[in-house]
């Protein structure tokens, strides 16, 4: 579980308790340009069913390479905050606003984990707050997504994104991704990189038989990921690793009080992402 400080980030990746995140981030920046930012800008406002975000307050939880929180900018958000537990991802955030945003005071970048209450009580609330593929990395799923329930104005908006349980190839996928994180760095290839070639391989004839050109069907997403191989480390080292259904995720808020708005459910290994409505009502009023 998380302790909320840098010292004990620093702990869990020495300890293999957890995957540096930040660095694979670091390296998809590299690569970031305007075509990128513009579906990260077209995937938000479509998840939101919002072409503008204006007079609304924006709160991206775990902001990882921050082009989110970029987006959330870009769209006309009055004021947009992220944080992150890995300060690596806390720079990432920090370059873009340096590139894009220098001296824009509407867009707060802050380190702290959202395991940590007080960090989190510090924060205020908002409109639109935002977790895409984090919540399930915290060693502490249920917890973290029943912090971030006070964080959202009442009648806002919480986007979530949650890893589908597959039942044994989860379990399966767990053994995996700890492993990968306990395995000293310099044997990391000869251990795992027969499963990536394993799967693009697989893809690669279901092209060919299918007449596309290889790889076609599976380019780099602009809107969310890193280019193919950054995306493969990002999925092997992914420990902490949990993974729910979506009736349970869905039961889980709307015995909290929210509504659901939108669901895309994932049928493989992939995250189910979530749109629930706060009720109007204060958060402490709610049973």
């Amino acid at each position: 579980m998380s302790t909320g400080t840098v010292s004990g980030h620093r702990e869990e990746v020495a300890g293999g308790r957890r995957f540096p995140f930040g660095k694979n981030w670091k390296s998809f920046l590299v690569r970031l340009d305007d075509d990128r930012v513009g579906e990260a800008c077209r995937s938000l406002a479509d998840l939101l069913h919002a072409n503008t975000f204006q007079g609304r307050k924006f709160l991206d939880v775990g902001s990882g390479s921050g082009i989110v929180s970029l987006a959330a900018m870009r769209l006309g958000a009055d004021e947009v905050c992220s944080f992150d537990y890995d300060p690596a991802s806390v720079e990432c955030a920090r370059e873009l606003k340096r590139r894009y945003h220098p001296e824009d005071a509407r867009w707060r970048i802050l380190e702290g984990s959202v395991l940590d209450r007080a960090f989190l009580k510090s924060l205020g609330r908002y409109d639109i707050v935002y977790s895409w593929g984090v919540l399930h990395h915290t060693g502490a799923m249920w917890t973290a997504i029943g912090n971030v329930l006070p964080l959202v104005a009442p009648g806002g908006q919480l986007a979530v994104a949650i890893y589908n349980d597959q039942g044994w190839k989860s379990e399966a996928w767990r053994w995996v991704k700890h492993a990968y994180c306990r395995v000293p760095r310099l044997l990391r290839p000869a251990f795992f990189l027969p499963i990536p070639l394993c799967y693009e391989l697989k893809g690669m004839v279901a092209d060919l038989l299918r007449g596309r050109t290889p790889f076609d069907s599976r380019r780099d997403q602009g809107a969310r990921g890193m280019n193919r191989w950054n995306d493969w480390i990002d999925w092997l080292g992914g420990y902490p690793f949990e993974v729910a259904r979506t009736e349970e995720v869905s039961g889980f808020l709307r015995a909290r009080g929210f509504q659901l708005e939108k669901l895309v459910a994932c049928h493989g290994s992939g995250n189910n992402e979530f749109v629930f409505r706060s009720p109007e009502q204060e958060f402490g009023e709610r049973s």
